[in-house]
Order: structure tokens, then C-alpha cells, then sequence
């Protein structure tokens, strides 16, 4: 019997090598967040939702389902957090960075003013997140904003708010390569990995 149950959900492949995003985030806090950390939340979803009628939902329909329902809280964060970590893999890519492709790039001067206007406004809501969570880039009505989200919490749940980018500000995303420097790793996620192009897609 395998050691992680798989249905309904099961652990997204990354979307490149282990040490694909290295030295930013090394293959050693790769493997760990994404064969452990992100490996537990889709055992415990799908632990938690075995022989409910939530087995049929996707993943966001989960989260939807769940939220604000105290009565639900371990099913909402464990779907959150897959749900999130998933996004977080997409937002990320090898040789990142760079200048935003159209349509995102006129957009991003739009709300920002500019390219390091939006990205002074990621690294102040990740430096302003008091403990674990993350900060998203997001579209509501027709502009881009930063929000930043506590532990499991989502734009997904908020209405009117499609999240464009994440980067997680949970410490084991970045502790083992960057200590207590979390504001070195987001500077160097921004200039090194962030993934401008699935944010325009």
C-alpha cells in the first residue's frame, strides 16, 4: 500500500528539476518543501475528505466550500495550503525575472507606476506579513494589487480578487538557504525566479 494516499488528490510534479531554481532555493529546501511539506497537505486533504461527498469537488470548490467555517478549518487549510503551494511552483521559474511580457508589463506600470514599484510593493508586504503566510499579486477590478495572506488564507476566497503571483513567506520556504533573511530571499526571488510570464498567461 502506498505510503501517500492519492485520490482524490495527488502531489503536482514540479514544474522543473530539483535544483532547477538553485542557488536561490536550493534542491535540499526544494525537495523538502515540495516532497514533505506540500506532500503532508494532500495526504491530510485527502484523508480528511475521504468518503465525503466533497471527494467530487475540485480543489477550489473545497476551499470555497470551507471557508470561514470554523467546524471546517482542517479541511480548508490543508486544501489552502495545497491549493497555494500548487500556484507557488508556477510562480517560479529558472532564469526568472526580467521584464514583465504584454499584456502584464503596461498593466504593472498602470498600478505601480513601474516594473520596481510593483516589486517594492511585494517585498514590503512580505517584510509587513508578521509570521507565516503570503503575498500574492493580484487583479481586482481591472488594476493589479499586493495583498499578503496569515498560514493558510487565499485570495481565492475573496470575491472579485484573481491571484496572479504568489511568493511564500512561510519560513521553510527560504530558512535553510537564507536563515532569518527572508527579506534577501523574496529580493532574490523577484530578481532571479519570479515567473512574470504565468502571471501574464
Amino acid at each position: 500500500m502506498s505510503p501517500h494516499p492519492t485520490y482524490p488528490h495527488a502531489l503536482p510534479d514540479l514544474p522543473y528539476a530539483l535544483d532547477g531554481l538553485s542557488p536561490v532555493i536550493s534542491s535540499l529546501t526544494l525537495s523538502h518543501h515540495h516532497g514533505k511539506h506540500h506532500q503532508t497537505y494532500i495526504d491530510n486533504l485527502n484523508k480528511l475528505l475521504a468518503g465525503s461527498a466533497r471527494t467530487e469537488m475540485s480543489l477550489e470548490q473545497v476551499i470555497t466550500d470551507t471557508a470561514g467555517k470554523p467546524e471546517h478549518a482542517a479541511l480548508f487549510n490543508n486544501a489552502a495550503q495545497a491549493w497555494n503551494h500548487r500556484f507557488y511552483w508556477r510562480s517560479l521559474r529558472p532564469a526568472g525575472g526580467g521584464e514583465p511580457p504584454l499584456p502584464l508589463k503596461p498593466l504593472i506600470e498602470a498600478s505601480f507606476d513601474s516594473l520596481d514599484g510593483c516589486k517594492g510593493a511585494l517585498a514590503a508586504a512580505a517584510a509587513a506579513r508578521f509570521g507565516s503566510g503570503w503575498v500574492w499579486l493580484v487583479l481586482q477590478d481591472s488594476k493589479l494589487a499586493v495583498v499578503h495572506t496569515a498560514n493558510a488564507e487565499t485570495p481565492l476566497t475573496q470575491d472579485g480578487c484573481k491571484p496572479l503571483l504568489v511568493i511564500d513567506v512561510w519560513e521553510h520556504a527560504y530558512y535553510l538557504d537564507f536563515q532569518e533573511r527572508r527579506a534577501a530571499h523574496v529580493e532574490a526571488v523577484l530578481g532571479k525566479l519570479i515567473n512574470w510570464g504565468f502571471a501574464s498567461d
